[in-house]
């Protein structure tokens, strides 16, 4: 299959050293701190698609079942998008404090004519915008576990990988020996770096993937209940595909098992090449596997599509593991998600669920703002409102007067209360008022949910929640048929999967956070977490694991 054969061939294009090494679970785990950090970001793989197929993985999940299995870890904010999701994973640090509130926000001050500000960009670059920026981690206002580990032992080396630069960036931190992305066309990086060879060997392996076709894929046994077109309107249908890719098409090969394939096979020949966890301290290396994520989007997460994505991701996580093994280091892996997903409604439907339904294409802030205008008989010279009416942040026009802006949030909020698809609205100073939540995320009400993605300088005036099941996709015939972004536990819930060689696995069904996974990380490799504190905390893996909570 194509994406075993590329990670193959990329990751073992640079020869390995011989080694002996035990089966992986052969030996009890060292109680020294392990070599290497490997933590995995699998984007949009929800608690509820762990449950539906862990029981049909035979690869790299299939080992990672055999650790610390927490299949109830919550990325517990309201803000379940990619960028806050991944600034939670090595930072301990939940939105409101890491500061990345979305993947973009609104900044009514920025001197820039595009007043968007994407997550992972710097705004001030002349000539900058929010769909061509340079990226940039000047966002993340908080460490992450490599820079504390460097800040510890200047030895350490860290690593991040991904498919999206935002995944890179904020798992990665501002103190990284190497970080690259991909940008629809190769893996790049900050402008200046220097491809090293395990990057120029994959951008030349890939480019030469993309230019042939794709056949489609095998299609598991397994997958075969969940072989069938679910119509979405204009002729397109979703359910029932493998992934076949004509040569040159880029973006369906981002939106297949390949993508992630080529990702591992990155991580995989930077490990071997920089010879990570062979030097005098702990390294690590972060991957951020994004084509989850894509294909969620644009097929949704109950087709065949997404059971054959499963199946390959778990064939090229286990040839990834087997490639690591080869080396004969001492590694440990984290593996995780940064939000999880919702289903297409029209198929939810089909599965018995009335309520799932899209939004109402005519509930919009621009109606919302002209009705608001001409009650209030504001002169305003451009929108009222800025953001999604049906989803997250709302920011109110900030040259009106206090008593202008009071009115008009006053009105918004009726406004987008009634719709019928509105679970609520929320002010910025309800939310501000309430305590940094505490305590199990599932039980937060939607104000503790959104305090913890609430960052003042960043946020709106206003956080719209829409009721379960509402998908704020209008039309799904021109992009996305499903998406993710809701303060719902189907996009909070995420397993938290920690592996070592030799270690006594066990499950723990109680709920967790991905904030505790750097404070549980540290605590594996002996590294005090000193200030600032994370929001997370240790989780005790001393199963023969060799952890310790500091």
């Amino acid at each position: 299959m194509a994406s075993i054969a590329t990670l193959a061939a990329i990751a073992l294009s640079a020869p390995l050293q011989a080694q002996e090494t035990p089966p992986p679970s052969a030996a009890a785990a060292p109680r020294t701190p392990p070599k290497l950090i490997v933590t995995i970001s699998v984007d949009q793989f929800s608690a509820d698609l762990f449950a539906e197929y862990r029981n049909r993985f035979t690869g790299g999940f299939a080992r990672l079942l055999n650790g610390a299995v927490f299949p109830s870890g919550y990325q517990s904010h309201a803000a379940t998008e990619t960028c806050p999701g991944h600034s939670t994973i090595l930072s301990g640090f939940r939105p409101e404090h890491t500061g990345i509130i979305a993947n973009n926000w609104t900044d009514l001050k920025t001197p820039r004519a595009d007043k968007q500000v994407y997550c992972a960009e710097d705004e001030s670059v002349p000539g900058s915008t929010s769909s061509k920026y340079t990226v940039s981690d000047k966002h993340l206002l908080v460490p992450t576990l490599g820079e504390r580990m460097k800040a510890a032992n200047p030895a350490a080396r860290v690593v991040s990988v991904a498919g999206k630069d935002r995944a890179a960036v904020m798992m990665g931190g501002h103190k990284v020996d190497e970080l690259w992305w991909w940008n629809g066309k190769a893996f790049v990086s900050y402008a200046g770096r220097v491809a090293p060879p395990v990057v120029e060997r994959t951008n030349t392996t890939v480019s030469a993937l993309i230019a042939q076709a794709q056949g489609p894929l095998d299609e598991p046994d397994f997958c075969l209940p969940h072989d069938r077109a679910i119509p979405v309107g204009g002729g397109k249908t979703v359910g029932s595909g493998r992934f076949e890719r004509a040569a040159g098409d880029a973006g369906k090969f981002r939106a297949s098992p390949a993508f992630d394939a080529a990702i591992l096979a990155l991580a995989a020949g930077m490990i071997q090449d920089m010879k990570l966890g062979q030097g005098s301290a702990t390294d690590l290396i972060a991957v951020g596997a994004s084509a989850t994520d894509y294909v969620g989007h644009g097929y949704g997460t109950e087709g065949n599509e997404m059971c054959v994505q499963l199946a390959n991701l778990d064939r090229s996580l286990g040839s990834f593991f087997d490639i690591l093994d080869k080396t004969g280091v001492d590694y440990a892996v984290a593996l995780t998600a940064d939000h999880g997903g919702h289903d297409l409604p029209e198929r939810n439907r089909e599965h018995g669920i009335p309520e799932a339904a899209r939004i109402d294409p005519n509930f919009t802030l621009a109606g919302i703002g002209e009705d608001i205008i001409a009650k209030l008989k504001l002169k305003v010279t451009g929108p009222l409102l800025y953001g999604d009416a049906g989803s997250g942040d709302v920011w109110i026009d900030p040259t009106l007067t206090k008593e202008q802006h009071a009115a008009v949030l006053k009105e918004a909020l009726a406004r987008i209360r009634a719709h019928p698809q509105v679970a609520d609205a929320l002010p910025a100073s309800a939310i501000a008022a309430t305590p940094s939540p505490s305590g199990p995320p599932e039980t937060w009400t939607l104000l503790q949910r959104a305090r913890a993605s609430y960052y003042a300088p960043r946020s709106g005036d206003i956080l719209v929640a829409m009721k379960p099941r509402i998908t704020p996709i209008a039309d799904p015939t021109r992009g996305s048929v499903a998406t993710h972004g809701s303060f719902w536990d189907y996009d909070r819930r995420v397993p938290i999967l920690f592996w070592r060689k030799g270690m006594t696995g066990f499950e723990q069904p109680l709920s967790v956070e991905t904030v505790d996974i750097m404070p549980t990380l540290a605590g594996l490799i002996g590294l005090p977490v000193s200030a600032p504190k994370p929001d997370g905390r240790c989780l005790d893996l001393d199963a023969g694991l060799g952890s310790t909570c500091h």
